[in-house]
């Protein structure tokens, strides 16, 4: 079992070097703070603000908890990019208390605790890019909580840790589902070390799985009202057969080098896979969820790299864990006997983590901020995602040219981007995928019945051809691209729509009512 140390906390730090830290960390705290105010936001970031202005109980594309972290900033800082993103920034300071708990009660060592906040703010994506909203964000103080709840639960052998757990496995769920990736390793918690018998006869686990279906059930309800839509897009999106690709795997492991760190990503997985040893030679319930947390959501997305593009923040919910298990795993290693060479190697490597990630996350700000530089050119993934106030600028002269009263598009980034920037000044719809808005609030079709609006699309785009199947009139006005520090990015065509009018809610199967992937898993299923 864990041997949680009755001893008072270790204070192997000097004062003077915890203010150093001290007064890093405000440092860091400062530039996340600017980069959410001052970084344009990104695409899918301004597709969460459009849910956050709905009353709906869930998504097609996620559960619900994004948006409320969205609207709920919003309505303290308004409708800014620092009032979508404030959320984000109080989830990874929840989620670093959460782990430097979780470090204290496991070692009672001070610098282990220090080392802990220390890696979170040398991870580029947690020092960082975590101020970005997503699902992902939303989940993981959730995750990472409802983690700390069962290392509580193995302290004090309180079966009421259970509901806990169960309760911020529930609101992880409300964030995102892959969440349940975790859940084997909740199993191995509970059912391999000596306690077994204990918790299978025991009410509070089965209570728990209870609670986390409770705080959960707004998905499940409006999934069941709507066809179980949400649940089969994201079955399609996993089962939908892809190729082999070495590509997609270079890639996956790529960008955990990148948004973990060059050094931190190596030292966490090799810190896991030593706790795992150690777990299970001495049946440790707390090293083993901790390492199997990381380590079979790990394997799962690097199986599934092999056939598909794993997108940038979905293992980002396993890191925290590990981060913590890094910090725990280098005082144990003279316990398990390693040389005291291998102990100070540990303690250097963790060391050297984090002096090459806080730098490097230094730089990435002043990249996406200060730097008057493209260095990747067209495809940079900040400009591809930029500029998009100079194409609502022009939809807006283009309106006043053409009497034009409303703005169709068929894409969702699109769609998110205009309606970010105009503010819902005026109507703006996505017209196909219209699964995606669900019980979502009228547009103003008292605009857009039988009046002409602007067609807004990249001009290489087969959704065009949709609309004019559908007997949509469409009229050439302008091309332009969007713009990045002097660099064109995304190419766009305004047309004049006349002749047409969109359903907000056709009917299903129909080439406006599904997304791509849903509906080329419809034509499998019809010819097989």
């Amino acid at each position: 079992m864990t041997s949680f140390s009755p001893t008072p906390l270790a204070r192997n730090v000097s004062r003077r070097s915890l203010a150093a830290v001290g007064a890093l960390l405000l440092a860091l705290l400062v530039m996340r703070l600017v980069y959410a105010g001052a970084f344009e936001l990104r695409t899918d970031e301004a597709y969460y603000w459009t849910w956050s202005k709905e009353s709906v109980l869930s998504f097609l594309d996620h559960p619900p908890m994004i948006s409320w972290f969205i609207r709920l900033g919003t309505a303290i800082f308004g409708d800014t990019a620092f009032g979508v993103r404030f959320f984000g920034i109080v989830a990874l300071a929840v989620t670093q208390g959460l782990l430097v708990d979780i470090v204290r009660r496991v070692t009672q060592d001070l610098r282990a605790m220090v080392v802990t906040v220390l890696m979170t703010e040398a991870a580029l994506y947690y020092g960082l890019l975590m101020a970005k909203v997503s699902p992902d964000v939303a989940m993981i103080p959730f995750a990472t909580a409802m983690l700390w709840s069962l290392v509580r639960l193995a302290e004090t052998s309180d079966g009421r840790w259970w509901l806990a757990a169960g309760f911020f496995g529930g609101l992880a769920l409300l964030s995102k589902l892959t969440v349940v990736l975790v859940v084997p390793a909740i199993l191995v918690f509970m059912l391999v070390p000596d306690w077994r018998l204990r918790w299978l006869k025991s009410p509070y686990p089965w209570l728990a799985v209870l609670v986390a279906l409770a705080v959960s059930s707004p998905v499940v309800i409006w999934n069941a009202m709507h066809d179980w839509a949400s649940f089969k897009f994201q079955f399609v999106r996993v089962t939908a057969p892809h190729e082999f690709s070495l590509g997609t795997l270079g890639e996956f492991i790529g960008l955990q080098f990148a948004q973990v760190g060059f050094v931190l990503f190596p030292v966490l997985v090799s810190a896991c896979v030593l706790t795992l040893w150690r777990g299970a030679r001495r049946r440790d319930p707390v090293a083993l969820l901790l390492s199997l947390s990381v380590l079979l959501p790990f394997l799962y997305f690097l199986w599934r790299s092999l056939t598909l593009r794993v997108g940038d923040t979905w293992p980002m919910f396993m890191w925290p864990p590990a981060i913590a298990v890094a910090a725990i795993n280098v005082t144990r290693l003279a316990d398990d006997g390693w040389s005291a060479a291998t102990v100070r190697a540990g303690h250097r490597w963790i060391a050297t983590s984090i002096v090459v990630g806080i730098p490097f996350v230094v730089l990435a700000f002043l990249y996406s901020i200060a730097a008057p530089w493209n260095l990747l050119g067209r495809n940079d993934p900040i400009g591809t995602e930029a500029g998009y106030d100079g194409l609502a600028a022009r939809a807006v002269q283009e309106m006043k040219a053409t009497g034009a009263t409303w703005i169709a598009t068929t894409n969702y980034r699109v769609y998110a981007m205009l309606r970010w920037h105009l503010k819902d000044s005026v109507p703006v719809i996505q017209v196909n995928e219209r699964s995606r808005f669900l019980g979502f609030r009228d547009p103003g079709m008292d605009r857009i019945k039988g009046k002409p609006g602007l067609y807004i699309a990249q001009p290489d785009g087969e959704e065009r051809a949709l609309l004019l199947g559908a007997g949509a009139t469409l009229q050439p006005l302008a091309q332009l691209n969007t713009m990045w520090r002097g660099t064109p990015m995304r190419a766009f065509q305004i047309d004049k729509l006349t002749g047409w009018t969109p359903e907000l809610n056709p009917a299903p199967d129909t080439p406006f009512y599904r997304p791509p992937a849903l509906a080329r898993a419809a034509g499998r299923i019809s010819e097989a």
